[in-house]
């Protein structure tokens, strides 16, 4: 009989973002387990139970916003109708956390492992939980096992008194997706190359971001940066969010409207082929879990510029596997872009050193065999009858 897992997630596809990829990916990799899903409904269209791969997804509440508390509420009730689990796996220290440790607290006895995948700033995340700070938590403290995406979120967990084990196990990458040189010889690729796709625009070179446009990603100052950089370089900015109007209405004020380009969101199937035609990435972070987009772009061969905050040092060597920016400092993320731009040796090296790394700890299949290690220690730790 298969190890079932219970897992919590505040949200899943089709609602996604890097957290629901993961817990996708990895459950793909692992047909070996039973994984079944509680998760907010939170849009009335989606169905209340349906099954996404190799995950069986139960949905509460009413399709509103108010379902995500809907989750922690009642996610222990639904779960016990849903029969007996080996573990307990809760996404994220968020709505999915407190309703994994009110399952916990109802079920000692199943171990209970946390996922970290938060990129906000610690104060950012504070603000959200301040009043209720001591049960927060506890979602550290009654884990069994700690999973983070990154070292930074592994210390975060130890200050908020995880005692268990606490172990780094990345978010993945898939490469070959994002390799050219893998891509180039499949026939229904072929043919694209740097001029005949992307987008035509009046410019040398292009400076890419994949973001969500959020002030925590720190894209008013890759804006700004433009005005430090010669006016055949443009910048291209992928993604969506609430900071769009106030982005917009820098470029007018710089007068950098013919050389910032708002994309808006791209499909995934098609985000490879604007990483291939472009010449840096760069995302001058505020705050980052990991930053997932940083590790695509190097599979896609793109150096890096980022600055050294969160997870991001995990990945990024500086001067072989990329180059830090300073945080909110225009002209030195200029430079920095610079000098991959005129440095055609360091960018070879960058590209050539990043793709490695990549392929060497951030491939899914990696990540999951990880990820079954860490369930069956934790489904063998305790007898549990199935």
């Amino acid at each position: 009989m298969p190890k079932r897992i219970l897992i919590f997630s505040t949200a899943y596809f089709p609602l996604v973002g890097g957290a629901e990829v993961a817990v996708k990916e990895i459950t793909n990799r692992l047909p070996e387990f039973e994984f079944v899903m509680l998760t907010a409904k939170i849009k009335p269209e989606l169905q209340s139970v349906e099954k996404i791969g190799n995950v069986e997804v139960h949905r509460i509440g009413k399709g509103n916003h108010w379902d995500k508390f809907r989750l922690i509420w009642s996610g222990w009730k639904e779960a016990k109708k849903l029969g007996k689990f080996n573990a307990v796996w809760s996404i994220m220290a968020s709505y999915s956390g407190f309703a994994a440790l009110r399952f916990k607290k109802r079920n000692p006895s199943v171990p209970f492992l946390l996922t970290l995948q938060e990129g906000d700033s610690r104060y950012q995340i504070y603000k959200h939980v301040w009043w209720c700070w001591l049960y927060f938590k506890q979602i550290f403290k009654r884990a069994n096992h700690v999973q983070a995406i990154s070292t930074y979120l592994a210390k975060w967990a130890r200050s908020l008194g995880a005692t268990c084990p606490v172990e780094v196990v990345p978010n993945g990458v898939e490469i070959e997706r994002f390799n050219s040189s893998v891509i180039a010889r499949k026939p229904a690729m072929g043919g694209l190359t740097r001029q005949s796709h992307y987008f035509q625009c009046d410019c040398n070179k292009r400076i890419i971001t994949v973001s969500r446009l959020v002030k925590k990603n720190g894209l008013e100052d890759l804006i700004s940066a433009l005005q430090f950089l010669p006016d055949t370089t443009h910048v291209v900015i992928a993604g969506e969010g609430e900071l769009k109007p106030a982005l917009t209405a820098l470029t007018e004020k710089l007068q950098l409207t013919n050389r910032v380009h708002f994309l808006g969101t791209i499909e995934n199937n098609q985000l490879p082929q604007y990483l291939w035609a472009s010449d840096v990435f760069c995302r001058p972070s505020l705050s980052e879990g990991l930053g997932i987009a940083f590790l695509e772009a190097m599979a896609a061969g793109v150096p890096v510029v980022a600055t050294n905050v969160g997870g991001i040092s995990d990945f990024l060597n500086e001067g072989e596997t990329g180059l830090f920016c300073k945080v909110r400092d225009p002209k030195d993320i200029a430079e920095k872009i610079n000098r991959i731009l005129n440095d055609q040796a360091l960018a070879e090296k960058l590209r050539t050193n990043g793709l490695k790394l990549v392929q060497e700890k951030y491939s899914w299949d990696t990540v999951a065999q990880s990820m079954k290690t860490i369930f069956n220690n934790l489904s063998e730790s305790v007898s549990q009858s199935v």
